[in-house]
């Protein structure tokens, strides 16, 4: 029974949406137009206008109207369907005589592959558009012509040759056509902050806010903070361009301009970076290069991106995400040889001049070697991690030994430099010297230990043997066998041993430099200080003091 009941209900909607379909073509043209354009919001209702306005002009065979509903689906339609009304709008043109509306036909497939960000089309579909209306007198195709190739002269860094027709168009508009008259105003700004003119372009986008006020008219407001964002930022003022970009973005997302909220982002992370905030410069990079994944569209300035994070993961040694943005600025460079490169050519070829023919081997030569730079970057980043593994195991390793040594140092008291004396004594001698003045010179030592005279600077063997009143060939013999070492080893060991020890003893040594405690001990230079130090202990000052540090806090 339900079921009966949902069949009925369903049988009558459609009843209901048929008479009301075939009701509205009794309709005329201008009150189905009028439906379309207050129904924006009423997805199912523009549909329903939509359509009957195309069917009409299609029974009636009337081809300005099958233009304007083609051009209506084209404006209010699914945009992923957009190309293909357009296709039938250009047909249906061709089937009227008159070179103003097949020009405008193509002009506006033109603009719809523009705003999908195939470029090469556009250009193409602005040729066949100038050239039909380049037999008419219709000024304003004329300059709506010029505003779109201005447009890609501006895409291209043409920026000198696109202000130039852009003021043209700014001439042409401002007696009657306000959004047209906006638009130019806009253009001139942004040619004007590529070039330099940073003072200009403020006060262009000024005069924009400014006429759109006058005119009732505030659809490019937030185009015109986007872009005095862009001049904040190149004028060093980071956080007046953030708080401009932010403000503006919402606005253009909601128009779905995705490629004016890359490039907001895009400088709202290049202001971070000025701000020295990597990591939130970092987020709204990403947000650019997720846009690319999704949309494939790039200018040349957002290229930089991408090497950020080249450099910003090669600086963290983070080798799969450096490969990762490396593969993509491949992407991105790929892209912008087919778009860029085309597009100057045709340019130059068609509206300027033919020169630039020759340059496009050099382009190409250039892209094989640096995407052979780019493979042999890739396999010295895999050597250098090798070397990276390698470093790092012996720096852990070397680490754990410098922990054992600390922790030996620390367990035992005060070391000697002595070899047991009276073990010694004991042992049958070859010194070849008589045994009283072994014995003799043995007291002297260990006085001479006791009373820290080593940390006497610049004390030589001969200067000690003269104070011992003996003479360096017997005393450095007697060091060598009682004390196991040289003399200059001998004296190190004792100055270091007695570092060691004020170290661990006073925490107010701790905080001395190393020239410090080379002058406390007696050395002649900072470096033999270290030296002796590495040598007697196995690690550097630096360390032991640290080790020392933690241990009290």
């Amino acid at each position: 029974m339900t079921r009966l009941i949902n069949i009925s209900i369903c049988l009558g909607w459609c009843f209901v949406i048929t008479a009301q379909y075939e009701g509205l073509h009794k309709l005329d043209y201008t009150t189905l137009q009028l439906r379309i354009e207050h129904s924006k919001d009423n997805k199912d209702l523009l549909n329903l206008y939509l359509k009957t306005y195309l069917d009409k002009a299609k029974t009636e065979k009337d081809f300005e109207k099958l233009i304007k509903g083609y051009r209506n689906y084209i404006y209010y339609g699914d945009e992923k369907l957009a190309i293909i009304y357009a296709d039938s709008m250009v047909k249906a043109s061709l089937n009227i005589q008159d070179n103003s509306v097949i020009g405008s036909a193509y002009l506006t497939k033109g603009i719809v592959h523009y705003s999908l960000s195939q470029y090469i089309e556009a250009l193409d579909h602005y040729m066949i558009a100038q050239e039909y209306i380049q037999k008419t007198g219709n000024d304003y195709l004329k300059h709506k012509a010029s505003y779109n190739i201005a447009q890609l002269k501006y895409y291209l860094g043409k920026y000198d040759e696109a202000l130039l027709l852009f003021e043209e168009c700014l001439n042409y508009f401002e007696a009657d056509n306000p959004r047209g008259y906006l638009n130019s105003l806009h253009s001139i700004a942004l040619c004007h902050t590529r070039m330099g003119n940073y003072g200009l372009s403020s006060a262009t986008i000024q005069k924009g806010i400014e006429e759109g006020k006058r005119l009732s008219d505030i659809s490019m407001e937030h185009y015109f903070i986007h872009q005095e964002g862009i001049n904040h930022y190149f004028r060093f003022h980071y956080k007046q361009a953030i708080e401009y970009l932010l403000q503006s973005t919402p606005l253009i997302l909601e128009s779905q301009d995705f490629a004016n909220v890359m490039v907001a982002n895009f400088y709202i992370g290049k202001s971070y970076i000025g701000l020295k905030n990597i990591k939130k410069a970092k987020e709204y990079f990403e947000k650019v290069a997720q846009d690319f994944d999704e949309r494939k569209y790039i200018r040349p300035d957002l290229r930089e991106c991408f090497e950020f994070f080249i450099k910003h993961h090669e600086s963290n040694g983070d080798l799969r995400l450096k490969l990762y943005y490396i593969e993509k600025l491949l992407q991105v460079d790929s892209v912008l040889t087919t778009n860029y490169k085309y597009l100057t050519e045709k340019i130059h070829k068609e509206f300027d001049t033919k020169t630039l023919e020759k340059k496009r081997d050099e382009a190409y030569q250039q892209l094989e070697r640096e995407k052979k730079q780019t493979r042999l970057l890739c396999f010295g980043i895999v050597c250098l991690i090798g070397i990276l593994i390698i470093l790092g195991y012996r720096f852990q390793r070397n680490k754990k030994l410098y922990k054992q040594r600390f922790e030996e140092l620390m367990s035992r008291g005060e070391k000697s430099t002595k070899i047991n004396t009276e073990e010694k004594r004991s042992q049958k001698t070859d010194l070849e010297i008589n045994p009283d003045v072994v014995q003799q010179l043995l007291k002297q030592l260990e006085k001479f230990e006791q009373q820290k005279k080593f940390l006497e600077k610049d004390l030589s063997l001969a200067k000690m043997a003269a104070t011992f009143h003996s003479n360096t060939k017997y005393l450095s013999k007697v060091i060598l066998f009682h004390r196991g070492k040289g003399f200059v080893e001998y004296i190190n060991d004792l100055k270091i041993d007695y570092i060691v020890e004020l170290l661990k003893r006073d925490k107010r040594y701790r905080n001395y430099t190393n020239k410090a405690l080379a002058e406390e001990a007696g050395f002649s230079s900072t470096q033999r200080f270290v030296n002796a130090f590495v040598s007697r202990t196995g690690i550097s000052p630096s360390f032991f003091i640290s080790e020392l540090m933690k241990l009290s806090t």
